[in-house]
């Protein structure tokens, strides 16, 4: 559990008697389908009125009360359908007990993500700061015409009405009327150009621990996921893709495959070749039982040793410049006192906890899509290619995605794409087909957090001050070859990057490089980008730089940071929460990191255990973020708690290793994730603030690594250069 110290909150039985208000309003996604009745996506509970008020694209009010919250970023566990209806429900004064959500159709005219420009899509921690002018206007707009027709039909100034929780009242008259009971009258009026947004003194729901939208959903089994999908006559295809990166199909033998009972067709598409049966146990079997020849000529096939050997050399080449304040090498040359360190990072994968999954429905002239989708426009693009149809012809239902991390948004839209390209070798003839990834599929089929390399140099003066920053960085480039290759600028990918070039310390001689190395295997962002190495190997030397200055990690951090209030105001709170300079008992140590990341500011103390035989327990890691206006500090706790899970996991035991060019790697028994026994105590302490909100579901992941080693260092007086800790040689 988390402790927050946000502020007042509702007790657990408040907490959960809100839940149950809300019970009877699972979420809808705004179509049918028939299958087993455990999952069967039914029509909404609360039956859709025939009258109905729309006065924009994400809001409907109908006749028996419902608020309807239309979203247009995907739920993957984050909290967006809570934060978004709660924005939404703020500015109109709705009833929480009767705010429903439903997903956005594939949209990118209404629905397009602010700060992607024209994409429908959700990502990079950005689905709340996007939306939050936009939710907050659109509520208020409906709240305005509401009120309006409650004076029209009432004969009375608008002045004298006010409104709570779903209901218009006039204390003058003693009349009130239900939103549902204005509805007709409402839809005859005309939406105004602007609207006066509340005073945030006056917030009802925002800041406030108010229950979620998903939870009673997710509880009871009713949450659909495309995993659960079940359309009549549903096939289930699995796809047999090349053991090598860049490798192709040359020849394969179907019959063995076609042998197996509920076997219905095997299809060769681009990315392989597909057995499609009629379940996902036929489906295995058969894609067993295929006889594939490959052509490996063009594969990827070194190891990870060769592949470092080669980022090891490039970063003793010259490079890009990502940043260059003053002259650092000179600097360096010239200091009383030089530090350096390179750290090694390796592939990770996302592993969500539901592997890619979609379903398609293809003819000749439509494309219907049920899939967690994470860029509706480039797989509504993609798709639309695939199929040789128009974007147009292409619907998506974007159901919820049981995790993501990244994977789902990808530029080729893969596993669309897979699907699509078999439903179409299947024969296009509209039979509803699954493509189904297994964990063996998800682990080894690519998309990885790059591999990286860093290289750092710091220079201290004769009085300790750190007077000069050198850093090089070799990696795979994220952006390059896609949609968004134009974000290279003088060879610079800021995925890469992110976090280095931005590094917030006020050292008077920086200079960042980036050397882009190229290797076979797809890369694709992981949770917090660049962030996820950059933080590391920053905070992880800084601290090394403290050190050999003979100072505290934390007050020479406080005074590199004196420019930089909301970052150095995180990192006071963090110590101050973990009791900074209270002293440990022995094989234990306290570490300190803090980080921004899109926007948003976080830091971490960590308090770890070491034993006699080197075993790191991680006991306690206390978390202080300001994200600006807190939206609900409930799922801002969680964010940051799954984030120091999911980047704990990572520094231990996160690691894609190659062995002439294949994954070594599985499933979870070779992959390791954080296990529940090993999640530390966890406080989240949450900054006030009236800030435009900003993003929380990756932030909370980057001070996470370096908190950890440097507490290890403080137990053990051994620094951690190669990740994961369990791999790594510490020195």
């Amino acid at each position: 559990m988390a402790a927050n110290s946000f502020a007042a909150l509702p007790t657990r039985r408040e907490f959960l008697k809100g839940a149950g208000a809300v019970g009877a309003l699972a979420l809808t996604i705004g179509f049918e389908w028939a299958g087993s009745a455990r999952r069967a996506l039914a029509a909404p509970v609360a039956p859709v009125a025939d009258a109905t008020f729309t006065p924009n694209a994400f809001l409907r009010v109908g006749a028996d009360n419902s608020v309807t919250v239309i979203a247009k970023h995907v739920e993957m566990g984050q909290g967006a359908y809570t934060g978004i209806a709660t924005v939404v429900a703020e500015e109109l004064d709705a009833d929480w007990a009767q705010v429903r959500v439903e997903s956005a159709p594939a949209d990118a005219k209404r629905y397009a993500n602010l700060a992607f420009g024209t994409i429908q899509g959700t990502g990079g921690s950005s689905a709340m700061a996007n939306s939050w002018n936009q939710l907050r206007e659109a509520g208020a707009k409906a709240r305005v015409i509401l009120l309006a027709a409650a004076a029209k039909e009432w004969n009375v100034p608008v002045a004298e009405l006010t409104v709570e929780q779903g209901t218009v009242y006039h204390a003058g008259k003693k009349r009130q009327a239900t939103f549902g009971a204005l509805v007709a009258t409402a839809a005859t009026l005309p939406i105004p150009d602007t609207v006066q947004l509340k005073d945030p003194k006056d917030f009802k729901l925002i800041g406030r621990r108010v229950p979620r939208v998903d939870a009673v959903a997710k509880s009871d089994g009713t949450a659909q996921f495309t995993i659960d999908v079940a359309l009549p006559g549903m096939l289930v295809a699995l796809l047999q893709r090349p053991p090598l990166f860049g490798a192709t199909v040359k020849s394969f033998d179907a019959a063995p495959a076609a042998a197996v009972p509920g076997v219905v067709k095997v299809v060769q598409v681009p990315g392989g070749v597909a057995v499609v049966a009629k379940s996902f146990w036929a489906a295995k079997q058969g894609r067993d039982a295929l006889i594939v020849q490959w052509d490996d000529s063009k594969a990827e096939k070194r190891s990870s040793s060769e592949l470092l050997d080669e980022y090891k050399r490039l970063a003793d080449q010259p490079a890009a410049s990502a940043r260059k304040d003053g002259d650092a090498a000179q600097a360096v040359k010239n200091s009383a006192r030089k530090v350096s360190a390179t750290y090694e990072f390796p592939y990770l994968a996302h592993a969500p906890m539901e592997p890619l999954d979609a379903v398609v429905k293809l003819t000749a002239d439509s494309c219907e899509i049920w899939a967690g989708d994470q860029f509706q426009t480039l797989d509504q693009a993609n798709a639309a290619h695939t199929a040789g149809l128009n974007p147009q012809q292409v619907s998506i239902h974007t159901l919820y995605a049981g995790g993501s991390f990244g994977r789902r948004a990808n530029v080729g839209s893969d596993y669309i794409v897979e699907a699509v390209s078999i439903a179409k070798a299947y024969g296009a003839d509209g039979t509803p087909i699954k493509l189904q990834w297994t964990r063996e599929d998800d682990i080894r089929g690519g998309l990885y957090r790059p591999m990286y390399f860093h290289k750092l140099e710091a220079g201290l003066d004769d009085k300790g001050h750190v007077n000069a920053w050198r850093h090089v960085i070799v990696g795979q480039s994220i952006m390059a070859g896609g949609a968004f290759a134009g974000m290279i600028k003088d060879g610079i990918d800021p995925t890469s990057v992110e976090g280095a070039s931005t590094i917030a310390y006020a050292i008077p001689n920086i200079s960042v490089d980036l050397s882009t190395a190229k290797t076979g295997v797809p890369v694709l962002w992981w949770r917090v980008v660049g962030s996820s190495h950059t933080t590391y190997a920053v905070e992880a030397f800084i601290d090394e730089v403290a050190h050999a200055a003979g100072q505290d990690g934390f007050t020479f951090r406080r005074q590199l940071l004196e420019h930089q209030p909301r970052m150095k105001a995180v990192l006071e709170l963090a110590a101050e929460k973990a009791g900074w300079s209270t002293p440990l008992p022995p094989g234990k140590g306290r570490g300190i990191a803090v980080a921004e990341a899109f926007k948003t500011f976080v830091a971490q103390v960590a308090e770890v255990s070491v034993d006699k035989d080197g075993q790191i327990k991680v006991d306690r890691v206390v978390c202080a973020v300001d994200c600006g206006t807190p939206i609900n500090p409930d799922i801002i706790a969680a964010q940051m708690e799954g984030g120091i899970g999911f980047g704990l996991g990572a520094a231990l035991y996160g690691a894609i290793t190659l062995k002439k060019g294949r994954i070594e790697q599985d499933n979870f028994n070779s992959y390791r994730v954080l296990r529940m026994n090993e999640m530390p105590q966890v406080e989240v302490h949450i900054v006030a603030s009236a800030e435009p909100p900003t993003g929380v579901g990756e932030p909370g992941v980057a001070p996470l690594g370096p908190a950890v080693a440097n507490a290890i260092f403080a137990a053990t007086g051994k620094r951690h250069y190669v990740l994961p800790f369990s791999k790594a040689g510490a020195a």
